[in-house]
């Protein structure tokens, strides 16, 4: 048995693991097979029931958005296909039958007045919940790592003004601003490319927009670890060695802040979802008939009295979605840190 010491990040520089490898003491020479940083933090997530539950929950609803088309055409019904015989016009156009009108044709019951399949609209609407999380993500991912490490390695007046920017950002009130700015921009795009709804078109908007007050937490992040990076010896080696800049960035300094930017993504999304469910719910979204979670909530509080399983659906998926991805984000966390005491 013998020892083997592997770099990894801890999200402030490189730290050493002590991790034990076999060895073959077989005539013919000496194996040793260590582990890299990424099996070791994957063993971790392993280990950690909780996290790979976390993680089974994420995948299964990624794969149910994914299969939206194949899933409703075997139940038959469409997000906006209406089913008047489902509806009872004598109560108010409310389901037939107990528990919101679930059935053998109608998986979780139909919409109080529209008669819309309640199941096409909940898997599609999941379509739209993760795509909007995780396209905002990856986007404000993206601008707040560049603008971290410009901020952190160069220094000067260009971190101050990017430092700046980002002291205006997180004080702007994120949810007021997009609800502001949202129906906007996309009322002068619509009137740009001759009216009409162009759903794609919202949905970029909405992206772009909850992205843009989203990158400063990573920015920030970054530059603080860079500020910490960039004294140490492997970079001074670099520069000694005439490395350009852009080579000590991306070569040097960039996979030294994985850790911190997967963690800071991987809680990104649940946010931006519940941002997004928000916006729908409050009519800046998605717009109805277009399935959204929010706006399936925003309908179902108007009918909570007289159909509660109509609110319960949806709310309860959203809450198992949101809670998942959290768990899955404090697990990921967990298994990039060096320190976390775990085996």
């Amino acid at each position: 048995m013998t020892t083997q010491h592997q770099p990894v990040d801890s999200g402030g520089g490189t730290a050493l693991l002590t991790e034990p490898s076999t060895q073959d003491s077989r005539p013919g020479g000496t194996v040793v097979a260590g582990r890299s940083p990424a099996r070791m933090a994957w063993r971790r997530i392993r280990r950690d029931k909780v996290t790979t539950a976390a993680l089974m929950a994420t995948l299964l609803f990624i794969a149910i958005a994914l299969l939206a088309p194949v899933l409703t055409a075997v139940t038959g019904w469409g997000p906006i296909t209406p089913d008047n015989k489902a509806i009872n016009p004598d109560t108010g156009n409310f389901p037939y039958g107990s528990l919101g009108g679930i059935s053998a044709t109608h998986l979780l019951g139909v919409e109080p007045g529209t008669g819309y399949d309640l199941f096409a609209r909940i898997v599609y609407g999941l379509r739209t919940s993760l795509y909007v999380g995780f396209a905002s993500a990856v986007l404000s991912t993206a601008v707040g790592v560049v603008a971290g490490l410009a901020a952190g390695y160069f220094g000067g007046w260009v971190d101050s003004l990017l430092s700046r920017i980002m002291d205006v950002m997180l004080a702007f009130p994120q949810l007021l601003f997009i609800i502001a700015l949202t129906p906007v921009i996309q009322n002068a795009l619509q009137t740009n490319t001759h009216g009409g709804t162009d759903e794609n078109l919202r949905l970029l908007v909405l992206v772009l927009n909850i992205a843009v007050f989203a990158w400063a937490y990573t920015a920030r992040l970054v530059r603080g670890q860079v500020l910490s990076l960039r004294e140490r010896e492997f970079v001074d080696a670099a520069r000694l060695m005439s490395a350009g800049r852009r080579h000590i960035l991306f070569r040097q300094l960039l996979p030294n802040l994985w850790a911190p930017i997967l963690i800071s993504f991987a809680l990104a999304v649940p946010q931006n979802i519940t941002t997004e469910a928000a916006l729908s719910y409050l009519g800046v979204g998605v717009i109805p008939p277009n399935p959204d979670w929010g706006a399936v909530l925003s309908d179902a509080s108007q009918f909570f009295l007289q159909d509660p399983m109509y609110l319960f659906v949806p709310g309860v998926l959203l809450l198992l979605l949101v809670l998942a991805l959290n768990l899955l984000g404090d697990g990921v966390r967990d298994a990039l840190d060096p320190r976390a005491r775990r085996g």
